[in-house]
């Protein structure tokens, strides 16, 4: 198949173009000579969509491409660079499909379980009601963009991603260090929801979704089995052979982070209701062993 990228250079992204290798990959990206040595030679690479009239000859477009939401204190700067980073790119695709005569069988974008809210200790899945709040503009916005792609020709499907866990990247690159440590713990209480899915489940529903003509719309990307801050904390410190009883005051979160504590002080217990209804099947539905197979030492 011959399938268009974007954000390929990102954690997610890396693992999925690794995956697709046996098909044709063009790669959007903002330096071909970069991605070229991180993702290899073999694929076409292009820095912009705005020469492009059309996406006639793809089978395929995958939209991963944002600014880390996690990357930054959320300014009022950087919640722009964070919002049109997704808005706009998915705005480009959808105009192109749209303006194609033979356009892609399957688009299939981003967004992530902010789309929520916050829940407390609610377990919500794809029918859930948001709250309304910045990260759930971010995602309405972003998914409403790539729906406007659905046609009789090409089917839509949103990628609502939780936590993915991975050695190389992503949040638990970040958490493991001070876990491996011993000055890993909860984060104030530790009851909010941790939504986690593991790299290669992740990966392994972007191939059943290309695979599978039948499925579209809105899916959770997150294991079946969230689970509390404080069950998270300690099945990661367990992995190490660490304890994890230093806690980090909510308050302290909140002086560090700004705002964007919001992510990690709220949490969400996310279920993957409709994967589950199309038949996708979990490899990692545990957290201990989904730790293990990343950190088998």
């Amino acid at each position: 198949m011959n399938i268009l990228i974007t954000g390929g250079s990102g954690f997610i992204g890396q693992a999925l173009v690794a995956s697709l290798k046996s098909h044709h990959l063009t790669i959007l990206t903002r330096n071909k000579r970069k991605a070229a040595k991180k993702l290899g030679d073999g694929h076409d690479y292009i820095e912009s969509l705005q020469g492009l009239t059309h996406l006639n000859g793809f089978d395929i477009v995958i939209n991963l491409a944002g600014e880390p939401i996690i990357a930054k204190r959320w300014t009022d700067k950087q919640k722009h660079k964070i919002c049109h980073s997704r808005w706009d790119i998915t705005a480009r695709i959808t105009a192109l499909i749209q303006d194609s005569k033979t356009p892609p069988s399957c688009f299939i974008s981003g967004s992530a379980i902010g789309f929520y809210g916050a829940h407390g200790d609610e377990m919500i899945d794809e029918h859930t009601s948001p709250h309304n709040e910045f990260s759930h503009d971010i995602c309405a916005t972003w998914e409403g963009l790539a729906l406007q792609a659905q046609s009789d020709k090409t089917r839509v499907c949103i990628l609502r991603t939780g936590i993915v866990l991975g050695k190389n990247g992503g949040a638990l690159k970040k958490m493991a260090l001070p876990f491996r440590l011993g000055l890993g713990g909860p984060i104030g209480d530790g009851e909010q929801g941790m939504s986690w899915v593991h790299l290669d489940d992740m990966i392994t529903l972007i191939h059943f979704m290309i695979t599978n003509p039948a499925v579209h719309g809105i899916f959770n990307a997150t294991s079946p089995t969230p689970v509390s801050n404080k069950v998270f904390s300690k099945a990661l410190a367990d992995t190490f052979n660490r304890p994890a009883k230093l806690t980090m005051p909510t308050w302290a979160m909140r002086i560090l982070l700004g705002e964007m504590a919001s992510l990690m002080t709220q949490g969400q217990f996310v279920l993957p209701k409709r994967a589950l209804e199309a038949g996708f099947n979990f490899k990692y539905t545990q957290l201990g062993s989904a730790l293990n197979n990343i950190y088998p030492d």
